[in-house]
């Protein structure tokens, strides 16, 4: 199994070159984060991702989760690699310092949970969802909760989760059926089942915090009826230990496809004590808070698996010696060349180079947006969650989507080879497909996208991406990309202001299209942005492959715009007109 790096040199292009992180934390009053440290940081969490959790990927899968005697036990290393996480701070980075975290900007953080996610997805899964948690407890939960669970939470001695699905209500969650009964105390019993908890239960830690949603006795009917409930598997000491266990039991774990390292549970709530967050009959508000965080991590995943598997598939190309190359013998000392000589072996790796890069700028675009988000004016801050909320189901379902795709890409460059588990690509297909699905179907996320971020808040979401766009093109010195960004983005924001005029059917039959025909255009944008400040690098491989790959985006890539834009106004017909009967072969 060809070996990780993390992609270091990229990510300071992008943090430091392209982003200019320096004058980004001057401007949030963060001075102390200056390059000096956050290199510091990415070569810590490189050399940990590197040589503590890579090497444990394709054993956890071989070995998988396992549930004996009601408890889930976790494959060889696992645990231990999580304390050394916890050990060296890892788990805190994001957490407020006033429950004992680091407040470290998610531009310095982001990246190390890439590097993670290329890692080893299926051990990256725990301390995800337990970020996720720690940001709804923050926001949302009261001033008690918050003393008793958020430092053992942003320090790693316990993990959160987030229990919303159940058998019969996935995206619908109005159907779901859980219910939540008073007490005296002001405590809740919880009871219910839910489905596709990820690490549900675990041999990592001591305690498991579950936010759990559910139904008080006089809620009204569909989502405005949940309420969102903090459930122990143990019950917390005064100090700080814990106590008696709550009535929370693990059912099954899942056999899965992929992920096969990660617990993914069956839990039941047999009068579990539960405690409110937030108001009651308002806990998908709180839920959200958590899961559109999970939806970027997720996105994260997508562009781990990317980056794995665009690795994988270049060390073999180098390697692998099959035929003479069509321009004539590259190794004279040998009886073949290497595959990498073979144009369509290039146009596979210029593929996953160029959406692995492009979306890791995304992501750190992104990631600078939530800096100002939390660090920023409230000008800035009201901008920025708006740019966020839009770009969402973007990163979520395009980069999983890409996710699929590219490792897929992987495979093919191994030819038979990548079919066969030991080389580490078939994993890798495996583990991507669950981010398409997980955090809401990319279709999903493409219908949010459209039916309710499109035309949000009378469309401000749509123009504050668009002059967050058009602000990286009005700093760029080239004038040739300059112009081609310019008529991009203009391209982009006229379709999208267009679409907003059409009815929900037609609306959600192009959904899909148009969330992929934003991406790539987006994507162009970033390609010519970066291309342009790459123009500058003293860095002669950063500004020749930067330059290459953006003109290789540009010629091969960008174009499925187009096939995506011609369906953004062809309506729903050809989709509603085919009755059910007619789906039959009889």
């Amino acid at each position: 199994m060809p070996q990780y790096i993390a992609p270091i040199k990229d990510m300071q292009f992008v943090l430091h070159d392209w982003l200019n992180l320096s004058e980004h934390y001057q401007k949030l009053g963060l001075e102390d984060f200056d390059q000096e440290l956050v290199n510091e940081i990415l070569q810590q969490g490189a050399k940990f991702a590197e040589e503590v959790i890579a090497p444990l990927n394709r054993e956890g899968d071989e070995q998988g989760a396992k549930l004996i005697d009601g408890n889930v036990t976790t494959p060889d290393g696992f645990a231990e690699a999580y304390k050394e996480y916890v050990a060296n701070g890892w788990n805190a980075m994001l957490g407020s310092a006033d429950y004992e975290g680091q407040d470290l900007p998610n531009t310095v953080a982001v990246p190390v949970h890439e590097m993670l996610d290329s890692a080893n997805l299926s051990w990256r899964l725990t301390g995800m969802l337990n970020e996720s948690a720690i940001l709804a407890i923050t926001k949302h939960a009261n001033d008690d909760l918050k003393r008793t669970y958020l430092a053992k939470l942003i320090s790693g001695e316990w993990t959160g989760t987030m229990c919303l699905t159940e058998p019969h209500a996935g995206t619908d969650l109005s159907l779901l059926s859980t219910k939540a009964i008073p007490n005296e105390d002001g405590s809740f019993n919880i009871t219910g089942s839910k489905i596709f908890i990820s690490s549900g239960d675990h041999d990592w830690t001591d305690n498991i915090i579950h936010l759990v949603l559910a139904r008080l006795p006089d809620a009204p009917p569909g989502v405005k009826g949940i309420s969102l409930f903090l459930t122990p598997k143990f019950f917390p000491l005064d100090d700080g230990g814990i106590g008696q266990r709550n009535s929370v039991t693990v059912g099954s774990i899942e056999k899965k496809m992929g992920i096969k390292a990660s617990p993914t549970c069956v839990m039941n709530f047999d009068g579990a004590q539960g405690f409110l967050v937030g108001e009651a009959n308002n806990g998908l508000a709180c839920m959200f808070t958590m899961m559109n965080d999970a939806r970027f991590q997720v996105g994260m995943q997508g562009l781990g698996i990317i980056e794995a598997s665009y690795q994988g598939a270049l060390t073999y190309a180098r390697e692998r010696l099959q035929s003479r190359a069509p321009q004539g013998v590259q190794e004279q000392n040998k009886k073949a060349d290497p595959i990498i000589h073979q144009p369509d072996v290039r146009r596979m790796l210029l593929t996953q180079k160029a959406i692995a890069e492009g979306c890791r700028a995304l992501a750190l675009l992104y990631a600078q947006q939530m800096d100002i988000e939390r660090f920023g004016t409230d000008e800035d801050k009201h901008k920025a969650k708006s740019v966020i909320s839009f770009l969402t189901p973007i990163v979520k379902g395009f980069m999983t989507d890409m996710g699929s795709e590219m490792s897929n890409l992987g495979v093919q460059v191994f030819g038979g080879h990548g079919f066969i588990r030991e080389w580490g690509m078939e994993q890798l297909v495996r583990d991507a497909r669950i981010t398409q699905l997980y955090e809401g179907t990319n279709g999903i996320q493409a219908l949010d996208l459209i039916s309710r971020k499109l035309a949000r808040d009378k469309g401000t979401m749509l123009e504050d991406t668009f002059a967050l766009f058009n602000s990286k093109i009005q700093q760029m010195t080239n004038a040739d990309k300059q112009t081609q960004a310019t008529e991009l983005l203009t391209e982009w924001f006229a379709a999208a202001t267009e679409l907003k005029q059409q009815n929900a059917v037609d609306l959600a039959g192009t959904a899909y299209d148009f969330m992929h025909y934003s991406a790539y255009c987006l994507l162009g944008v970033i390609w010519l942005s970066m291309a342009d400040t790459a123009e500058r690098s003293d860095n002669a491989s950063i500004k020749s492959g930067k330059a290459n790959t953006c003109a290789f985006y540009l010629k091969r890539l960008l174009p499925r715009k187009d096939g995506f834009k011609t369906n953004l106004f062809n309506g729903a017909d050809d989709l509603m007109v085919v009755s059910d009967a007619e789906f039959d072969y009889q």
